[in-house]
């Protein structure tokens, strides 16, 4: 799972919205791939287009953190999967 919440939610929220994270690549614009170079194991996607809340105690271990260039990409993914500007 993609955490896509605020920083200062987590602290005080018992649910955070998350994409999730698939291999199943279909290469569309709501996507955006994670590779090897993400720190992912495989290449794989966050699916902006199905974004949720999960309450926090699923949360587990924090296996990467993005680089600026990602959430940017992940910025523009979320947008078109929302239809914002």
């Amino acid at each position: 799972m993609l955490l896509l919440s605020r920083d200062e939610a987590y602290a005080v929220r018992s649910l955070v919205i998350v994409a999730p994270v698939t291999t199943r690549v279909r290469h569309i614009a709501s996507e955006v791939p994670l590779g090897t170079a993400d720190g992912m194991p495989r290449l794989c996607v966050a699916n902006l287009d199905t974004i949720t809340t999960v309450p926090k105690d699923c949360l587990r271990d924090l296996l990467v953190s993005l680089r600026p260039e990602k959430l940017e990409a992940v910025d523009t993914s979320l947008h078109f999967a929302l239809g914002l500007k």
